[in-house]
Parts: structure tokens; C-alpha cells; sequence
């Protein structure tokens, strides 16, 4: 599964010595690519290596160690990182120059995809990490100022976020006041066009102690809202109490009774894994926003067995029909790939029925590119770039209407908003609305983590701005 695509570049802020030591501290510098788990993976780097006497800094040049969390899903991924890895090589060879030392590492799903054909095709490279193994990053660290060039990409037996350090308070308030929280890593779907369950591995789900115990560290520094990650996120069912399985709705009840949590999130699910449990929270549960990414990819059965989506687009409009009926206030989000191999004129338009029966908040669309080792690469009919485009600009045409459409409902209607930041414009802060949208509103209304009643005003590009209800 998909989860919505990012790219950042450093993680944290630098403190310039060591408060133990007084001497200047070692710096790291991770650049995220690609989805909200790889940025709390990068997150989690960070605290693993705060144990090892690294802080984080925004600025690579400042780095004693660089590492790249990648990210597969995209077309040409390994290759936008191994272009970084050049430039990345000429900082290090001008610090050994200097007689000064960098480290590269590079961990993700590239890593897991390439091992060790990164060190082969960029030497400079001095560690290669997969995203079951990063808790190891301190040890594998000490191999390599021992000399020795490092691919750990094997699945680890144990469990990572047990052996993780936990960030100390402060750490996790100056990340702000949401948070992302992984319950559930891998996939066992097999869709034919997703290298998921290749680079993450099989469905796995944390217990619910430990994902409880997290949510409460998050609670304490001032987080307001947490959204729980999965490749599959929906198929999590993890121990709960008295060693009883639970479900992802039953967890989401749990989460909304820690003291100081106001909103619940989650992403990215399945339409074959929502179950009775999990549409009764979206009805039940007011802390869980109204808002719901459940991609369905393509609008022919066809083409969706030829996916192995397991389900067909009545499937998936039956199921929104149930959404809505326990929450009609809730806006949907999907995911399509258009252009998958045989996909006729007839399939598409099964896809643009389906977009306009729905009638999404917003959505993510993208062109079918091939996955070495996936079925879909194999297979016959692969579409022209020509096409591709012209269909992609086609239906990103009707989802950017259904998307304005949505945004102008909400004005002149008064909405909850966590305020997160401050604007770009003194005097401006700028929140978050049930449904994601960015909300601008003056900050003499509200402080950073404030749950405020705002009257939507009018609406720009990508935001809503507002007035104190």
C-alpha cells in the first residue's frame, strides 16, 4: 500500500556541543524521501543515534554523517538517490582533504531493494541499512570507524521499537504538537504494481502496551494529535489485554482515553480490511477526525483483478456508501494509478465513473511505471508515455474540481482546528481543520495546540483562512 508522498530534508535542529562533554557533539544529517513512515523511521534514527553522542542539524554541511532514508515507490528512486550520492561523495572527499571525516549512510527501501549494489556502484557509500534494522545503527556505526563498509538489510529476528531509546521530552515537544506513530510495518497484499512487500516485509503489528505506552510519551510533551501509520494500516490487530487480539478500531477507543489526546488519525488502509469495528469508530469516536484515505487505485474490475486488489469497484462503493452512512461529515481521499498495463479507454472511464460517484476531498494520482521483480513489470500491454499523460491529466482535472468543490462547502461553517505554527505573515498562526486542510487565522485566537472554534472565511490555493468563531 501507499501511503502520500513527501520529501524533507533535515531532521531536527543542531545543538552545537555536547552537554556532557563540552566538546563539540557529532552531527547528523537525514534526508526523508517518500512517505509518513519514513519520516517517523527518520525520526526514530534520530533517537537511536542521540544514544550514540549524534545530534541532528538541518544543514549538510555541518554533518559528520549523512544518511538518506529512500523511499521505492516512485519511478527512477534509485536513481534520484545515487544522483544525491554523487554530490554527497564530493562534500566527503573535500572533508578528507581537509582531514575531516564524513559518514554516508543510506537505509529505506532502497537500501533494502539495492543492498549491497549501492557500495558497488558509490564506493563513498559506508553503510547500507533496511527500515527492520536501523535500531542497529549505533553498533553498525562503531563496525564502520573500524574500517569496515556495512549491508544490513537482513529482517531483523527481534523487535526494533524494543530496542529503540525513547527521545527524551523536550525532543518530542519541539517536534511539535502532531505526532506519527507506527503500529503496523508491511505488507501481505501482493498488488502486482507495489514493491511493498518486498522492501517492508510481511504484515507485522506492534502490541497494543507498546503502541499505548508511545501514544502516552506523545500526550505528555504536548502532542494534541496522532495519526497511526501502516503500509496496511487497517489490518493491524495487535495483543492487547489478557493477550486478547485486538482490531484497529478497538485501538483507536483505547488511544482517545489518554488524558491531552484530542485527535486520532490513520493512513494508509485497504478496502478489504475495514471492518464493522472500524466504521463503528468512525461513527462513535469524536476524537477520530472525519477524514479517510482508503485507496481503491482503478475504476475497472478488470484492471483491479489484474492488480490483485482482491475487491471490485461495487465492493469499494458499497463500502463508502457504509462509511458515510456511520459518518456522512467525512471527506474521502484515495489513490489511482493510471495506465496500468491493458488499461483500454473503457477501463479509464470505469475509473472516472467511479471518481465522480464518490466525489472525493482530495485524491493522489499517478501514472503506472514498472517495479523490477514486481508481476506488473512482466506483464503485456504496457501503455505509451502519451497515453499515460493525457489520461493522468484527465482525471488530475476532475479531482482538482471535486477538490475546490469540497474546500468552498466549508466556507461560512464553523470548524475545529488544532492550531500547529506560526504563519508565514506576523500575525498569523495556522491550524489544521477535521479534514486536513491548512486553516490561517489571526493568532490573537489561539496559541500553538490550542483546539479552537474558527468560522471559515474564504478560501486560497491550498488553505482556508478563518475568524474566531
Amino acid at each position: 500500500m501507499e501511503l502520500n508522498t513527501i520529501e524533507s530534508h533535515g531532521i531536527g535542529a543542531a545543538a552545537e556541543h555536547s552537554a556532557s562533554t563540552g566538546r563539540a557533539a557529532k552531527k547528523v544529517f537525514v534526508k526523508t524521501y517518500g512517505c509518513q513512515m519514513n519520516v517517523y523511521d527518520s525520526q526514530r534514527m534520530t533517537d537511536a543515534l542521540a544514544a550514540d553522542g549524534y545530534v541532528a542539524t538541518d544543514a549538510v554541511e555541518d554533518a559528520d554523517l549523512v544518511l538518506l532514508n529512500t523511499c521505492h515507490i516512485r519511478e527512477k528512486a534509485a536513481e534520484k538517490v545515487y544522483s544525491e550520492l554523487g554530490r554527497i561523495r564530493d562534500m566527503k572527499a573535500e572533508r578528507a582533504e581537509a582531514g575531516r571525516e564524513l559518514l554516508i549512510g543510506v537505509a529505506g527501501c532502497v537500501a533494502q531493494a539495492e543492498g549491497a549494489e549501492i557500495i558497488r556502484r558509490a564506493p563513498a557509500v559506508d553503510l547500507v541499512i533496511g527500515p527492520q534494522t536501523y535500531h542497529r545503527l549505533p553498533d553498525v556505526l562503531a563496525r564502520v570507524r573500524g574500517g569496515e563498509k556495512i549491508v544490513e538489510t537482513e529482517y531483523a529476528i527481534e523487535d526494533k521499537f524494543e530496542h529503540l531509546p525513547q527521545p527524551k521530552r523536550a525532543e518530542l515537544a519541539r517536534r511539535g504538537v502532531t505526532a506519527f506513530l507506527t503500529v503496523q510495518e508491511g505488507c501481505d497484499k501482493f498488488c502486482t504494481f507495489c514493491v511493498v512487500p518486498y522492501t517492508r516485509g510481511s504484515e507485522v503489528s506492534r502490541p497494543v502496551a507498546q503502541i499505548v505506552a508511545e501514544a502516552e510519551r506523545l500526550a505528555e510533551a504536548g502532542v494534541r494529535e496522532v495519526t497511526l501509520l501502516g503500509q496496511n494500516v487497517n489490518a493491524w490487530h495487535g495483543v492487547g489485554e489478557n493477550g486478547e487480539e485486538w482490531g484497529l478500531g478497538r485501538l483507536l477507543f483505547r488511544l482517545a482515553e489518554i488524558p491531552g489526546l484530542a485527535r486520532l488519525r490513520y493512513t494508509t488502509s485497504h478496502p478489504r480490511d475495514m471492518d464493522d469495528e472500524l466504521i463503528a469508530a468512525h461513527r462513535d469516536l469524536s476524537a477520530l477526525m472525519p477524514y479517510l484515505h482508503l485507496p481503491v487505485q482503478s475504476g475497472s474490475d478488470r484492471i483491479l483483478k489484474a492488480m490483485n486488489r482482491r475487491h471490485t469497484a461495487r465492493d469499494y462503493l458499497a463500502l463508502i456508501e457504509r462509511i458515510r452512512g456511520a459518518r456522512p461529515d467525512i471527506a474521502m481521499s484515495g489513490d489511482f494509478i493510471v495506465g496500468f498495463p491493458g488499461e483500454t479507454e473503457e477501463d479509464f472511464e470505469a475509473t472516472l465513473r467511479l471518481v465522480r460517484e464518490v466525489n472525493y476531498a482530495s485524491a493522489f494520482t499517478f501514472k503506472y511505471s514498472p517495479r523490477p521483480g514486481t508481476p506488473g513489470a512482466e506483464m503485456d500491454g504496457h501503455l505509451s508515455e502519451t497515453v499515460k499523460d493525457e489520461r493522468l491529466q484527465r482525471l488530475q482535472a476532475l479531482i482538482n474540481d471535486q477538490q475546490r468543490n469540497f474546500i468552498a462547502s466549508v466556507v461560512g461553517r464553523t470548524v475545529s482546528t488544532l492550531i500547529e505554527k506560526p504563519g508565514r505573515r506576523p500575525g498569523q498562526v495556522v491550524g489544521r481543520s477535521p479534514w486536513l486542510n491548512p486553516v490561517i487565522v489571526d493568532d490573537k485566537a489561539g496559541g500553538i495546540g490550542d483546539i479552537i472554534d474558527v468560522r471559515i472565511t474564504k478560501t486560497g490555493p491550498n488553505s482556508l483562512f478563518a475568524e474566531l468563531a
